[in-house]
């Protein structure tokens, strides 16, 4: 029977979410755990391919288990406990046989935190802004990237993927609490780097290095010069991943941090 698996992860210990030679990554770890609980190889496949440091508050995966074998709480426990600190699984909910956690996808969302005060506490998963940041500008800026288009500019180069297109449905920072903010990046896919790429031309916005007038320019030159450096991995989350036929538990639900 195929499920799809609902789980978190703190980026930082993982060489990103995929399986590597020599790298300890969240799905080889997951794969590793389940593999035992199965007594047969098993393998695991993500919604997506979180680099490395990158958080996740929802992840979904989807998993074939054996026949009999039943994801209990029993098994849930024996999972988590098998996993480690920094992995955590919510739940497992069975799916239809066809059902594929990365290619049935509908939307993904990110966020991306910032504190434009010192914290004691939130710099380890989130950037330490400057002060003076022009949020204002930022949002006008973001705007301008939305809808459907080739985002080369903000995407790492010489991957395989077979496009650059995406359908940017949301940029835009919001306070969460005085002097906390988070970019909120939704679109049906996202290129490799592009959210932490989106997040340091912002930046550049929010620091006056860039107009936001600036932005259509950038995405039609189609090079990743053109756009701003890439943010630190640490401060970003895959925050939520929505499936045409499959809800998600309101457990996942839950602030990034």
């Amino acid at each position: 029977m195929r499920w799809f698996i609902d789980l978190a992860y703190r980026g930082a210990p993982f060489h990103g979410w995929q399986v590597q030679p020599g790298e300890i990554t969240v799905q080889s770890v997951l794969e590793e755990a389940l593999s035992r609980l199965a007594r047969r190889p098993v393998a695991v496949t993500g919604a997506g391919r979180t680099d490395a440091g990158v958080n996740a508050s929802m992840m979904i995966a989807h998993v074939d288990l054996p026949d009999g074998l039943e994801p209990d709480s029993r098994f849930l426990h024996s999972l988590n406990s098998m996993v480690g600190r920094d992995i955590a699984i919510r739940s497992f909910t069975p799916v239809h046989a066809d059902a594929h956690a990365r290619f049935d996808a509908t939307e993904r969302r990110y966020h991306y935190y910032a504190n434009t005060r010192k914290s004691a506490f939130a710099w380890p998963l989130s950037w330490q802004a400057p002060p003076t940041l022009d949020f204002d500008a930022m949002n006008r800026a973001g705007v301008m990237m939305l809808g459907t288009r080739d985002f080369s500019s903000f995407a790492k180069t010489h991957t395989d993927v077979k496009t650059h297109i995406c359908d940017l449905r949301r940029v835009e920072w919001e306070e969460v609490a005085p002097g906390r903010w988070r970019l909120v990046v939704v679109a049906d896919r996202f290129l490799r780097n592009m959210v932490r790429a989106i997040a340091g031309t912002l930046a550049d916005v929010g620091r006056g290095k860039l107009a936001p007038d600036d932005l259509p320019e950038i995405i039609a030159r189609r090079d990743r010069c053109a756009a701003g450096t890439s943010m630190p991995a640490h401060a970003l989350f895959l925050s939520r991943i929505t499936y045409p036929y499959y809800t998600v538990p309101d457990e996942a639900y839950l602030e990034d941090i």
